[in-house]
Formats: structure tokens, sequence, C-alpha cells
């Protein structure tokens, strides 16, 4: 049976997410309703972290910040707290719920490693390098194998990584599949580079939803950048610091440690009762595996 990727697929599976999150196992649909309604979606002009970044959100979507975003990934989605980050905020469309089949958002964070040299862009064979994310993929699954969790299988690209120079913003989606027994996982990336490190923006959900979200990419990429003074151009190489890292890394999965990878993933292993978390040091070795031998990528670890 094929498992569609909902934001909940129904209550029933929120009150099983409870109960495996730790969670209290009396919440009712009532309950999951009365925090729904409490939610305090938002339009137009909304800045970040203090004059950070600006989001534009139109009226065909919402955003939550962050302490509303924690609680639907949290306490109405189960995400372990410490899987969920620093989460700035979160978008989604403006005619779903976080309750309803077919909803996906684009969860918004910040890493502040450092200004990214964009010099590589023209450099990199995106095909090679999803062929040494699929090996590494590969080898991590010996560790979530031995650690009882089903395997990863990195299908493809499903839109290839694209970068645009004039407005330092990066984007690509990642066909994935855990044990074969669900719909493939659509990971869907977009990175805006800053001044101080990258806004990082992820929407998860079905490979069905892939039209959608591609559809909506254009305008997502246009409603959110940096503040003046955090942009990329902003950049005083005298005072600020420079990433260990460039673009090939960052789409191999350079924050990826910091952010915990595919922690939105949950729901694909709810008939097993167990979330998706991959430890750091299978995501340490993951990365030795990638860069290793590579002078033009530096390591992450």
């Amino acid at each position: 049976m094929k498992t569609k990727i909902a934001c909940l697929v129904s209550l029933a599976l929120m009150a099983l997410v409870s109960i495996s999150s730790g969670q209290s196992a009396r919440l009712t649909r009532s309950d999951f309703e009365q925090i729904a309604n409490g939610l305090k979606y938002k339009q137009g002009a909304i800045k970040l972290e203090n004059g950070l970044a600006t989001v534009n959100v139109p009226t065909n979507f919402n955003f939550l910040d962050a302490q509303d975003a924690k609680t639907v990934l949290v306490k109405l989605w189960g995400n372990p707290p410490e899987q969920v980050g620093n989460v700035l905020g979160l978008l989604m469309p403006a005619d779903t719920t976080p309750l309803e089949t077919g909803c996906w958002v684009v969860t918004i964070e910040y890493v502040n490693d450092g200004y990214i040299k964009d010099n590589d862009a023209g450099k990199i064979n995106y095909d090679d390098l999803l062929k040494q994310m699929q090996d590494a993929t590969r080898e991590n699954n010996k560790v979530r194998e031995k650690n009882g969790y089903a395997p990863i299988e990195l299908v493809g690209w499903a839109e290839p990584p694209r970068y645009d120079a004039a407005t330092h913003k990066m984007y690509w989606a990642r066909d994935l599949r855990f044990g074969g027994k669900f719909e493939d996982t659509l990971n869907y990336n977009i990175r805006i580079l800053g001044r101080r490190g990258v806004l990082v923006l992820n929407a998860v959900s079905g490979m069905s939803m892939l039209p959608v979200i591609e559809k909506q990419t254009p305008q997502i990429l246009g409603m959110i950048d940096f503040d003046q003074g955090n942009r990329y151009a902003d950049f005083d190489p005298k005072v600020d610091k420079v990433a260990t890292y460039g673009l090939a890394a960052l789409v191999a999965g350079g924050v990826a440690a910091k952010l915990g990878l595919f922690k939105l993933l949950w729901v694909f292993l709810i008939g097993a009762k167990k979330f998706i978390i991959i430890a750091i040091v299978a995501l340490a070795a993951w990365f030795k595996k990638i860069f290793k031998g590579k002078r033009d990528i530096p390591p992450t670890s």
C-alpha cells in the first residue's frame, strides 16, 4: 500500500506518533485540533532574528514563527525536540493546515558557518557528486541497519542543483527511498548565501508532490532574503569569517550534521514505530567518505 506523505496521514497516526515520541498516549482528536487552532498564522513582511532577513509572505502562503513552528514539528507531528534544531519559522500553503492530508511545509533555519565562497559554482560535476553521495549512503546503511533502522537509498536528483550567481541562491532536490516500502521521499532544498552564513530552507514531502513544490519554488525563492548589512555583497574579508566548505559540500551535506539530517522524514517509519535518526558518528563517516581525496572540496568534519 502506497503511503502518502502528508503533514499527517491521519489523526490516528498522530496518536501513534505521540506514543512513540513520549507524548501522552491520551491525546485525542480534540486535543490535536485545539493545538492546531492555537497557531498564529502571519502574512506580509516578517523579520527574522532581529533584522537578519525578511520574509515577504504573500496571501497564498502562511508563516508560523519559531514557537509555532516547533509546536507543529514536535507536538503535532511527533518529531523529537532535539531533532528539530533552531527553526526560525516555517512556510506553508494558506489553503492547508498541519492536520490536513496533502499539507507540506518549508522550514527556515540559519547556520552561521561563515561566508561560503561560490567560485566553484561552474566547476562542480553534479553527476559525479551524486555518485559519491550514493556510494556514501550505501556505506552508511551498514551502520543504520546495525542499529535497527531501515536502509536509505539515494535514488537520484529529483531536481539537479542550480545556482543563481546574481542572487546567490541555490536549490536542488533529492529522491530518497526508505526500505522500499513507502512512496519515495522528496527532499527539496533551498539555500540562500549571506555575509556570515546561509539561510537553510527545506521542504520534505512525497515524490508525488514534486510538481506542486517545483511550481512554487520561484515564488519561495523571491519571498525571502537577507537584510541590508547581512547580504552576500556585504562581506568584509577583514572582519568576517570564511566557511571551510564551498557549494559542492553544501549540496552534499556541509551543514547536515548541525541541522539533523532527514529530521522531518519520521513519517516514513511510523509503521516500524521508529524515527529516522542518524548518529553524528555515522554522519562524520558519511562526510569523510564523500570528501576523501577531494582537494577542491574541503572536509566538513
